[in-house]
């Protein structure tokens, strides 16, 4: 349950700052995901967020922003976040504050016009701060040295797995404290979505199964969302309940809130303070952890998991220097967990010449049978024909 921007990031100093003339409202919030939830189009989206992942550079792209200012390094160089590179494809400005401040970044204020204009970012007629759009030649150089450093970084990464399994090992070992659920898990299939890379896709690979096999549906935060995007209704919404919608929240889910270990669960709050009821399940690990190990303990003969994160890059830009639980989780669960990362790469459906020729062969033997055995039908077909040659002087 920690935050995607980890690094204590206060001054940030950046060489060679560049320029355009860039004018919208400012909408700003230290996690990216929050800004998201109320984030307009052609708004100037002002983050707080070292270096910028896939699956939250796609969630921008796809609000349309007319520039993005971030007051943290958006590509640190520590190892490789595609991020900048996606912005930068879908032509959108992207900026970073040479020498960011927290006091700086308070000093925004929501809903006011910003001026990006001469490497200047400008409020109200003030000057702030000085910034650097990114730049092909600026995101290869963050690339180059992103390479050159991730053997320290997977050293390091490896390292500290091995050390927290040893602490988190209970997390396999003791069992849930689940509540009543409202939906029969047992003996049935499971599919447990998050909002990580991909997930459109490979929902829309995993439609057939979806309709025909009729799984449990499980949410975890904002892949509740997913689901209702596709036009699917979550059983259950699982997580912190810090980047779901309202919309999802007051949906039909049986909510169950991600405690810490020891009981506390700030995501409760919010849950209530829209006047809704949902239990809490105490638990180390992340919520996507939470989720698959749920669906075990409650008896699904095979889960599905659809944007959970599972390789070394993606953890990192979640912030998190280890993945001891998701390794102590996916070790148990194994047997009947089924990733559909990249499924829909894995094969396109597309029919074969032959095979279309055959449907529609298929589906002309009826009108042939019709034809030879209904004489009205033979006469009005030669009618047509003697029309046509009519027709063309033949």
């Amino acid at each position: 349950m920690q935050d995607n921007n980890y690094w204590d990031v206060r001054y940030i100093n950046l060489e060679g700052c560049g320029s355009m003339k860039l004018v919208g409202k400012a909408y700003k919030d230290e996690k990216t995901k929050d800004l998201l939830l109320r984030l307009p189009t052609n708004a100037i989206a002002v983050i707080k967020h070292a270096d910028i992942d896939e699956v939250s550079a796609a969630a921008l792209i796809r609000h349309g922003p007319k520039a993005i200012v971030n007051f943290a390094p958006s590509s640190t160089g520590k190892f490789p976040n595609v991020g900048p590179r996606r912005l930068l494809e879908a032509r959108i400005p992207l900026y970073d504050v040479c020498v960011a401040s927290p006091e700086l970044f308070e000093e925004i204020q929501e809903g006011v016009l910003l001026t990006i204009a001469d490497d200047t970012l400008i409020q109200n007629g003030r000057r702030l701060a000085r910034v650097r759009r990114l730049d092909e030649q600026y995101v290869q150089e963050r690339e180059r040295q992103a390479q050159e450093n991730f053997a320290r970084q997977l050293e390091a990464f490896v390292d500290n797995t091995l050390e927290y399994a040893k602490e988190e090992k209970e997390l396999v070992m003791v069992p849930l404290q689940i509540p009543p659920l409202k939906v029969r898990i047992r003996e049935r299939p499971v599919v447990v979505v998050v909002r990580g890379t991909d997930y459109r896709e490979d929902l829309a690979a995993l439609a057939p199964f979806i309709r025909e096999m009729k799984p449990v549906l499980i949410g975890v935060d904002g892949g509740a969302d997913a689901l209702l995007e596709f036009g699917y209704h979550p059983d259950l919404i699982i997580g912190d309940m810090d980047s779901v919608s309202d919309k999802a929240l007051r949906g039909k889910s049986q909510l169950l809130v991600h405690a810490y270990p020891d009981g506390r669960a700030p995501g409760l709050n919010r849950v209530q303070s829209l006047g809704l009821a949902a239990d809490t399940i105490p638990s180390i690990g992340t919520s996507e952890d939470l989720a698959l190990l749920l669906a075990h303990q409650e008896g699904a003969d095979l889960i599905v998991a659809v944007g959970t994160h599972s390789n070394i890059i993606e953890f990192l830009e979640k912030g998190r220097p280890g993945m001891a639980s998701t390794l102590l989780v996916r070790m148990k669960v194994g047997s009947i967990l089924i990733d559909a990362k990249g499924v829909n790469k894995l094969y396109s459906g597309r029919p074969r010449f032959w095979y279309s020729l055959g449907v529609a062969s298929s589906a002309l033997i009826p009108l042939v049978v019709l034809w030879m055995l209904f004489e009205p039908l033979r006469q009005l077909a030669h009618m047509f024909v003697v029309r046509v040659l009519l027709f063309f002087g033949w």
